[in-house]
């Protein structure tokens, strides 16, 4: 073999074995916080040698921003499993056809709605009975919520117009507004600011609160009770996905119990198993999403 044919050869040998090393990948869209699901994400590679491709959401715009990427990529797809931590978007995907058919939307790990309020100026005893006490003339201009339009903020308010009805929801919404309730840019500012003293209740979820302890923050948290919901981590198979086989053995490791050991000790998801008590109707809540939103944007931003 000449000098010529022997460096052609082994460079047709190196491609091949490129093209082979890449074909070991799967690509995994994800609203968990990267803080939280890199490490797990890292171990599967380590575990398995398969390499993972993740792109994850933003902080402003939370799921929406992965959402509606996969419905633009629907025909022709990029990613393999859209791990999720909270639900309803993932069944959004699903009504539109862009996860695979015959393959369930599985769940794992919960976080829960919470109280959050500053110790300094409350104490648990003083705390609303209910979501629909927030409007009372006691809690004028003392509560923060994230806007919501985003997040698990969105989701929680969805899922109380179903179970309320539009009506009494519409008027619970500008009740709030009335009643002065400042609305920030997402969950772990509600924290910030009950942590500061600079309104006194918030409401929010069990990560941020314990995100916000950590932090040494003078603040305590507490389940919603009837008025609050589980936000399970969920998993969407994408239709069409270029590596399917790996999107299976990735949905299968997330649901391990190493993944759950490692989520709960990180504080991205409570460590007790949250049963599935509530019940929510996720088809009719995607149907009924749009005018949802029509009606908060209505609310909260005119």
């Amino acid at each position: 073999m000449t000098d010529r044919l022997q460096i052609a050869w082994l460079i047709g040998v190196s491609l091949l074995a490129g093209c082979s090393s890449s074909g070991d990948s799967v690509t995994v869209y994800t609203s968990q916080d990267q803080v939280y699901a890199e490490p797990v994400l890292r171990q599967f590679e380590e575990e398995t040698g398969v390499r993972v491709r993740a792109v994850y959401d933003s902080e402003v715009v939370k799921t929406v921003g992965l959402i509606n990427r996969l419905i633009a990529e629907k025909n022709h797809p990029r990613c393999d499993l859209f791990w999720n931590n909270e639900a309803f978007r993932t069944h959004q995907l699903a009504a539109r056809g862009v996860l695979a058919t015959g393959v369930p939307i599985e769940s794992f790990g919960a976080r829960t709605r919470q109280w959050v309020w500053n110790t300094n100026r409350l104490g648990r005893t003083e705390l609303p009975p209910s979501l629909a006490a927030l409007t009372n003339s006691q809690w004028r201009g003392k509560v923060a919520i994230a806007l919501p339009l985003f997040g698990s903020t969105a989701t929680h308010f969805q899922v109380l117009r179903q179970r309320w009805g539009a009506a009494r929801w519409q008027a619970w919404c500008r009740a709030l507004l009335a009643n002065g309730v400042m609305t920030v840019d997402g969950n772990s500012v509600v924290v910030q600011l009950v942590g500061r003293g600079e309104v006194a209740l918030g409401l929010t979820d069990s990560d941020d609160v314990r995100a916000g302890l950590r932090n040494g923050l003078p603040i305590a948290g507490k389940p919603l009770g009837q008025d609050g919901m589980a936000i399970r981590n969920t998993i969407g198979q994408i239709r069409g996905a270029p590596h399917p086989a790996f999107a299976r053995r990735l949905a299968g490791f997330l649901q391990s119990s190493t993944v759950r050991a490692a989520l709960v000790e990180a504080g991205a998801i409570d460590p007790d198993e949250i049963p599935a008590i509530e019940v929510i109707a996720w088809p009719s809540l995607v149907e009924a999403n749009e005018q949802a939103v029509s009606e908060l944007t209505s609310i909260f931003l005119n």
